[in-house]
């Protein structure tokens, strides 16, 4: 089913910039295109290259000059985008700040409702734009039960409700499994094909994309444009320095060794284990888990199916439901083998939790400070946090913002930083929620060798993953969850 859209938006920027308070350099500068109505965009960059704050200019949410300050013009319609309520659909990069409602359908509707569409249309709409991203739920399910990748698509579905000229996405894909990136997709393309809605999609994953869009933009890391025109142009005369600037580039892997499983001890076990979002309700059940020590365990499955659920539940943040999962001897706390029961302490130098949104995770107001808190927690001396934090912010390219808001990153670097912060505490297993997701090129190169190395020092890591290169390089064990019914 396709869904209908108002005709398409004309967006112009004029040696447009912005930047936020309290930062030094501009999160986007002198960015100058026009986007002609009907126009499909794939907008590229390296993290940080400010793809996300453009996306937030178009859809007229930056804010005022308290926020920060702008320079040059930025125009959709002939007009600030600001006074263009109701053309410009914005999916942002992280759905749970796109969620308003605590019911589905609720959610869905929220859009049109604020829109004042007809009462007599909405539930047309709502059935519609729900069927087109594959959310197939029941109309009152509680928002909060979703599963990230859910979300997503939740979100994507309220703003296609609204029938927007201007479609912007934010990584729209970054959460769901292949099935859901392929409905995900699909649902877009038969949106913007129908309708010829002006379409500008943020997207890390080249080669989903590629061939819905006319036209690939690339914003430079310190102002302007790195490369405009046709993606086949553009892949082919810029591709190596686009690769070398951290854009993924189709056709180019990287070169980072596959990493073979080790024979090795449990660190994690369990037997027949059931896990739970809450007591009433079991995502999975008769679960045989093994983490073998100085390896890495990847999670893969399709969304909904409980791979967060089973990260929780062995970083002992989630009780389990029936069954226990249990430490090797030599990883027992004082209260004993199952991690649930462990002190806070006690969990930071034994299993790390890297959470699916960074956000979650963050206390302080600078990076440096965020990747001191384990360290001074484990009583460290001064000089030994100075320098474990330094090379953190040195290997994941992070050192020019030490002294920045960790809430005024870009999502590719926060996810950096949320792995960083677990790293600092040099915990014996690390548990890793999407520890890709969002990554340019080169971010993903760091954080994946970064990985290899701790294994290469014989700690654990489990990673809870989508991305098949992740599963290729990383090696080790694999936990497949089907689906849940």
């Amino acid at each position: 089913m396709s869904v209908s859209v108002a005709s398409p938006a004309r967006v112009q920027a004029a040696g447009w910039g912005w930047r936020y308070s309290g930062r030094k350099r501009p999160a986007v500068a002198d960015v100058t295109f026009t986007i002609e109505p009907g126009e499909r965009v794939l907008l590229l960059g390296a993290s940080g290259a400010g793809k996300s704050t453009l996306l937030a200019g178009l859809a007229g949410v930056l804010g005022d000059a308290d926020e920060g300050e702008r320079r040059g013009t930025l125009l959709v319609d002939g007009a600030a985008p600001e006074t263009q309520r109701g053309r410009v659909g914005l999916v942002l990069q992280d759905p749970e700040a796109g969620i308003v409602l605590s019911k589905v359908g609720d959610d869905v509707a929220f859009g049109c409702e604020n829109l004042g569409v007809a009462a007599s249309e909405i539930p047309r709409r709502v059935a519609e734009s729900m069927d087109a991203v594959g959310l197939d739920v029941p109309l009152d399910r509680a928002t909060k039960a979703l599963s990230g990748g859910q979300k997503q698509r939740l979100v994507l579905a309220g703003v296609l409700a609204m029938r927007p000229g201007l479609l912007l996405l934010d990584e729209p894909t970054a959460n769901l499994d292949p099935e859901g990136v392929r409905e995900v997709r699909a649902s877009v393309g038969r949106a913007v094909e129908a309708t010829d809605a002006t379409l500008v999609v943020v997207e890390h994953r080249t080669p989903i994309w590629v061939d819905l869009m006319t036209r690939v933009i690339v914003l430079a890391a310190d102002g302007g444009l790195l490369a405009d025109g046709p993606p086949a142009r553009v892949f082919t005369e810029h591709g190596a320095a686009l690769a070398a600037a951290g854009v993924w580039v189709p056709d180019r892997g990287v070169d980072l060794p596959v990493l073979q499983p080790v024979p090795a001890s449990d660190a994690l076990s369990s037997t027949d284990l059931a896990i739970a979002r809450d007591p009433s309700v079991v995502v999975q059940s008769g679960l045989d888990i093994a983490v073998p020590r100085a390896n890495a365990t990847v999670i893969t499955g399709p969304n909904g199916a409980g791979k967060s659920t089973l990260a929780l539940t062995l970083a002992g943040l989630l009780p389990e439901h029936d069954g226990e999962v249990r430490s090797a001897p030599e990883l027992a706390g004082r209260r004993g083998h199952r991690p649930i029961r462990w002190t806070s302490r006690e969990l930071l130098t034994r299993i790390g939790m890297v959470f699916q949104e960074p956000e979650h995770q963050f206390l302080t107001r600078t990076l440096r400070d965020e990747l001191a808190v384990g360290p001074r927690a484990l009583g460290w001396t001064r000089e030994r946090t100075d320098a474990g934090v330094d090379e953190l912010l040195d290997r994941l390219d992070l050192a020019p913002l030490a002294l920045a808001n960790p809430f005024t990153l870009s999502g590719g670097q926060k996810r950096r930083l949320s792995v960083a912060t677990v790293l600092a505490g040099a915990p014996e297993v690390i548990v890793l929620d999407e520890p890709t997701f969002g990554q340019d090129r080169r971010g993903w190169i760091s954080l994946v060798a970064l990985l290899q190395d701790e294994i290469s020092r014989g700690r654990s890591i489990v990673a809870v993953t989508h991305d098949d290169a992740v599963v290729q390089h990383l090696g080790g064990h694999r936990i497949r969850l089907a689906a849940t019914t």
